[in-house]
């Protein structure tokens, strides 16, 4: 009896389709197959396998297997429950899945060798070529530089036969790496902690950790102890590393390169396609044992994985807020559940979310509560802006540039912190008052002035910035308010002339080898004065950085964000434990115009149970997560009569369900992104509810017309 095949798309299509299998195909699950869909040929994966008739039409046949890495029964199993979990098509984890195969092979290398046979016309600069070409077979370029001559010596020889042209497929082995290597002495709480993360690996199966551990506490040298653990223990073993900011990925490397001898494998959006493919072949085949990446490594074909760590667990950049939405955090916990392997979330300030799970038991809590060695947690200052108004046209008080000034003569560094891209987050027209915005998108137009233009960081949209205003036409009418990192950098080298400033964020830092660089050269004390975003403000170990100044503590706290409080006390926590994370002390100023907010108190006294206590209860209190689930509906549409119809016919048959409230719909915050209006609905359920359940039967109520768009968010983090 013919087969079927069940084969699933990396499309937005809602389940897997049908085909007859080819007699002598023999297929299985997770092979890569070429298919029919309408009048083209598409990639897909087969999902199962029957014996069986296709029903009253014969069904059409699999065209093609083709040699790619079988995708992994344990894969397939989370592209599926990752659908579920986040109520989207399965193709689109799959696609997630799939992505390395898009990506070319590296192109063969064009080698040359000597062949032996002589030229017919022998001149001076043929011989150095013939005899550079007896050192071994390289390239062109390579061969004319060692030789001394032009291009074109070389390539008459190769005319004439003196040199064959060899087509060299690159080299995909891995570096090898020794995880039997001791790693630096621990002090008694890593040790203990290091002890007890071996453990859970060696045991196997699913098993769970908090490595919670203040700033500069040695978290990352715990979990080396469990990644050599991991490796030891299974000679196929393969360990996965989750990071949230590519510019920290560089710092992470180089860790593990001191500590096992060769370079993990690394996946993220700056690694050049060729390469992408080359590491995704190698987690198929096993050959790559430690991958350390971005959130979308978690969808790489794994044959063997044994542990997975996130390690700043609690950052927000874990959620992908665009396509295929997920929170890689979550997703991570899934996946090891699926792999029985251990799972360590590591941070200095864990999640609400994480926090409560390691009180319910679910998760083994593991805490560093002292820095590494000599080192201890800087001194925490207020700086209320009430009282120390900076001077016109500035954005640093008076304390802190004295503190800077008194950082600088000591020849120490200092970080200026500042989540904000940009010169200034606002530009208008001071005769007519118009704002400065993206074509069709509430969003407002940044000014950069490296570049000379005006950016929208929702849409990527930039021009020039105009000598006069758009709306009025008045000239030279247009002001920047309020500071970005170039304005700051600007005020900093105007007060400290002599002194080395350098800003760090994604305008300024546009790949991995730019992040390298930049941190090797703070860490080299060749940098006095560093200006950053984020991407400065985790995971980083600056030698000489004693002082850490916030510009705006405030930033984080207005709008109306659930997690508003808790990001910011995250956030403000990594960042000031930048400062004096080796022998030398080190202090944190906060500008803020609000230093009675429970935030900035918790942040001043450095007690971080008081802010995680005073959260969790207003949370409870509220229902909110993670003592509740919430989910935000997005309906988008051109025209807003229709999205109006729309989002009231949908209002109108949400399903009746105990402890499941709805609010909206209401404007999105945003509401014009990209000439599209945008309409929100967010959904709060008791944690006993099926929410999934309820917005899959929600939204199967009111299928929506052609341009009308509906995004479902489990668990948001944006409320834009």
């Amino acid at each position: 009896m013919t087969r079927i095949a069940s084969v699933l798309l990396p499309m937005p299509l809602p389940e897997a389709f049908d085909y007859a299998e080819p007699e002598g195909m023999d297929l299985a699950v997770g092979d890569h197959v070429a298919v029919p869909l309408g009048p083209r040929s598409v990639r897909g994966v087969v999902t199962a396998l029957r014996e069986g008739a296709g029903g009253n039409r014969p069904l059409k046949p699999v065209l093609e297997r083709i040699d790619d890495p079988v995708l992994p029964e344990t894969t397939l199993k989370f592209v599926e429950w990752a659908a579920k979990y986040s109520v989207d098509a399965p193709g689109q984890p799959l696609a997630m899945a799939l992505r390395g195969l898009r990506a070319p092979r590296p192109r063969p290398i064009k080698l040359l060798r000597a062949t032996g046979a002589l030229p017919a016309r022998a001149t001076p600069a043929r011989q150095k070529v013939l005899d550079a070409a007896a050192g071994g077979p390289m390239t062109g370029a390579e061969l004319a530089e060692k030789a001394g001559v032009s291009s074109g010596v070389v390539k008459g020889l190769l005319d004439e036969g003196a040199l064959a042209l060899d087509l060299v497929t690159p080299d995909h082995r891995f570096d090898a790496l020794d995880w039997t290597s001791p790693g630096p002495e621990l002090n008694p709480s890593q040790k203990a902690a290091a002890e007890a993360l071996v453990g859970m690996v060696r045991e196997g199966g699913y098993q769970a950790a908090l490595l919670d551990g203040v700033t500069g506490s040695g978290k990352t040298e715990v979990y080396l102890e469990a990644v050599a653990a991991a490796l030891d223990a299974d000679p196929a073993a393969q360990v996965l590393v989750l990071l949230p900011e590519i510019a920290l990925t560089q710092a992470v490397l180089a860790r593990f390169e001191t500590r096992f001898g060769g370079a993990p494998v690394e996946w993220h959006s700056a690694v050049p396609p060729p390469l992408r493919r080359r590491a995704w072949e190698g987690v198929a085949s096993g050959q790559a044992r430690i991958v350390v990446g971005a959130r979308s490594a978690l969808f790489l074909p794994y044959r063997d994985l044994r542990l997975i760590v996130v390690d700043e667990e609690h950052d927000g950049s874990f959620k992908q807020e665009e396509g295929f939405i997920y929170q890689a955090r979550d997703l991570a916990v899934a996946r090891a559940h699926i792999e029985k392997c251990a799972i360590v979330l590591a941070s200095a300030t864990p999640s609400l979310e994480t926090v409560w799970n390691a009180r319910q038991g679910r998760y083994r809590w593991l805490k560093l509560g002292k820095r590494h060695g000599a080192a201890q947690l800087p001194d925490v200052t207020l700086i209320d802006m009430r009282e120390h108004p900076p001077e016109v046209g500035r954005w640093l008080s008076r304390p802190l540039v004295e503190a800077m000034a008194e950082t600088f003569g000591r020849g120490e560094q200092t970080l200026l912190f500042l989540n904000r891209r940009g010169y200034a987050p606002l530009v208008l027209c001071k005769a007519c008052g118009e704002r400065m915005k993206s074509p069709d998108t509430d969003s407002w137009l940044v000014e950069h002035r490296y570049t000379g233009r005006l950016v929208c960081h929702l849409t990527g949209f930039s021009m020039p910035r105009p000598d006069k205003c758009p709306h009025c036409g008045a000239k030279d009418s247009l002001v920047s308010i309020g500071p970005g990192v170039e304005r700051v950098e600007e005020e900093v080298r105007a007060l400290f002339p002599e002194a080395r400033v350098a800003v760090f964020s994604s305008d300024t830092v546009f790949d991995a080898e730019g992040a390298r660089s930049l941190v090797g050269a703070m860490a080299a004390g060749e940098i006095d004065v560093l200006v950053a975003t984020q991407a400065a403000a985790k995971g980083h170990d600056f030698p000489n950085l004693t002082l850490v100044g916030v510009v705006d503590a405030d930033l984080g706290l207005r709008g109306g964000d659930l997690r508003a409080g808790e990001r910011t006390f995250q956030l403000l926590a990594q960042a000031s434990g930048r400062a004096g994370r080796r022998d030398r002390p080190g202090r944190a100023l906060l500008q803020t115009y609000a230093p009675e907010h429970p935030v900035m108190q918790a942040l001043a006294a450095q007690d971080r149970d008081a802010f995680i206590e005073a959260e969790m209860e207003a949370r409870e209190l509220a229902a909110l997560p993670p003592f509740g689930r919430l989910a935000a509906i997005i309906v988008s549409g051109p025209d807003p009569v229709a999205l109006e119809s729309y989002v009231r016919q949908l209002a109108s048959v949400a399903p009746n369900a105990e402890g499941v409230d709805i609010f909206g719909p209401a404007d999105a915050p945003l509401a014009l992104v990209r000439g599209r209006r945008r309409k929100r609905f967010l959904v709060r359920a008791d944690r006993g509810v099926d929410l999934q359940g309820f917005l899959a039967a929600w939204r199967a109520r009111a299928r929506p017309p052609g341009a009308i768009r509906v995004t479902l968010d489990v668990d948001p983090y944006s409320f834009l």
